[in-house]
């Protein structure tokens, strides 16, 4: 049932999920489906997190939901439904422009091995081992090899072809060449298996039929609450504090931000000394920045891309990603009629990597102004694909670190949460805490879409073990 307010909700549940994005939605209706009573709690007015849309004059601009692996077609048929499943399309036009080379893939690994023999001259059998490696990465393996590493094993000497090879999951992501090699396979691998793919239908369809499963499922679920604290009998979860209302609970699973449910949702002390000095050392993954644009109603522009990857960079290079002003972009295009096939407008999204410091603790005139840059660094560089863009836009719009922490909750601005040292230790928080659980945003392996739903999948079968017969 979808609740008005949490003074509608029952006094106790078998299970309280914390937060509505793809994970805490998908562990919520596993968790139903099993037969549990589940509260989910949503801070916002709108299921989703990160996965968000919004309107404006006529357009509608969707936040993530710009491609994901084909996986999430499995993914929805196993966990929500066929029709969901059958919605997952490819995207086929990836085109890369920078400095070293201009091309275009399907981003399927038969195509990358195409290309790294006819645009990068290496032998089909590089691109053929490259790609089995990436499929052997596991989770739990050694950790110690750096993607940089990693790729300079395979590809030494080819910082161009590193850069065709990472600068995606870079952008993505934030994956950097000092990062664990095994999360950057995984992501690339998983992306790779069929190519890029997206939801026809666009995130508020895709949004509003999983709230209609899930309600169908019998959980209920309450917005615009926060949750302030998770209380313990006896060193076990027995419940939260949502809204001011204590709603009594065996399990709790949240798919908010591994650090603030661990150092800041729990009384004082719950964790022990060494557990706490190993949240305190999980860093957060990067934020981004995103400029939308909408484009005149009856006005085309050229067929560019699904994606495009757009560099004035000499090589690929963390740092100068995360620089003001950008000069290294993505864009997504939704054409009229692609991915809404009802919608006849025109929109791109220009995302690009941020540091949330760059933009806290300015002035609301600094703020305001910085903005107003990016947004003329986009132009810039979209001018090159798009003549004229600027004056065929009718709504522009910019999103900061700032903007994603205030809307979507995110500490920090932090996209995916946090980065893989947070993947053990979210495992290990419900060691900790028994009847704790935390699906999502953890060791961005667990995060974006397909890795929030199996996470969300993957918790909710520890929580209803637990909660037992």
């Amino acid at each position: 049932m979808l609740l008005k307010s949490i003074h509608e909700a029952a006094d106790s549940y078998d299970a309280v999920v914390i937060g509505g994005g793809l994970g805490g939605m998908t562990a919520a209706k596993r968790l139903a489906d099993a037969g549990r009573s589940v509260l989910l709690v949503e801070g916002c007015p709108m299921l989703g997190g990160y996965a968000a849309c919004f309107r404006r004059k006529g357009h509608i601009f969707d936040v993530a939901l710009h491609a994901f692996p084909y996986g999430m077609r499995k993914t929805f048929r196993k966990y929500w439904s066929q029709d969901l499943a059958n919605r997952v399309r490819p995207l086929p036009r990836i085109r890369y422009d920078n400095p070293q080379f201009t091309l275009e893939t399907t981003f399927a690994e038969s195509d990358f091995t195409r290309v790294l023999d006819e645009k990068f001259g290496l032998p089909r059998e590089a691109g053929e081992t490259f790609f089995a490696a990436c499929r052997k990465a596991d989770f739990y393996a050694d950790a110690s090899e750096t993607t940089g590493e990693f790729l300079e094993r395979f590809f030494p000497g080819r910082p161009d072809v590193v850069r065709l090879l990472l600068e995606t999951v870079a952008y993505a992501t934030g994956t950097a060449l000092d990062d664990p090699a095994v999360v950057y396979a995984i992501i690339f691998s998983n992306f790779a298996q069929r190519g890029t793919h997206t939801f026809i239908g666009g995130t508020d369809l895709l949004l509003s039929e999983l709230r209609n499963l899930l309600l169908s499922s019998g959980a209920d679920i309450v917005l615009n609450t926060r949750v302030g604290e998770i209380r313990l009998d006896l060193g076990k979860a027995a419940g939260v504090v949502a809204g001011g209302t204590f709603i009594e609970a065996r399990a709790v699973v949240s798919n908010g931000n591994l650090l603030s449910t661990a150092l800041d949702l729990l009384p004082e002390n719950s964790l022990s000394p060494e557990f706490t000095a190993e949240m305190r050392r999980v860093p957060l993954s990067e934020s981004i920045a995103q400029c939308y644009i909408g484009i005149k109603e009856g006005v085309a522009i050229p067929p560019v891309a699904d994606i495009l990857f757009s560099s004035r960079e000499p090589e690929y290079n963390a740092e100068s990603y995360r620089a003001f002003p950008p000069r290294s972009f993505s864009y997504s295009f939704y054409y009229p009629g692609h991915i809404r096939p009802e919608h006849r407008r025109t929109e791109i999204v220009a995302s690009m990597s941020a540091s949330y410091d760059e933009w806290d603790k300015l002035e609301r005139s600094e703020y305001n102004a910085k903005k107003r840059l990016l947004a003329e660094a986009v132009f810039r560089d979209l001018e090159r694909f798009v003549p004229g863009v600027h004056d065929l836009a009718d709504h522009i719009e910019v999103a900061t670190p700032k903007t994603l922490e205030r809307y979507a909750g995110h500490l920090r601005g932090a996209s995916f949460g946090t980065k893989f040292p947070g993947f053990r230790a979210s495992e290990r928080l419900s060691r900790e805490v028994p009847g704790l659980f935390h699906c999502g945003s953890e060791g961005i392996i667990m995060s974006g879409w397909l890795g929030s739903a199996n996470s969300g999948a993957i918790v909710a079968g520890k929580a209803d073990a637990y909660l037992g017969g």
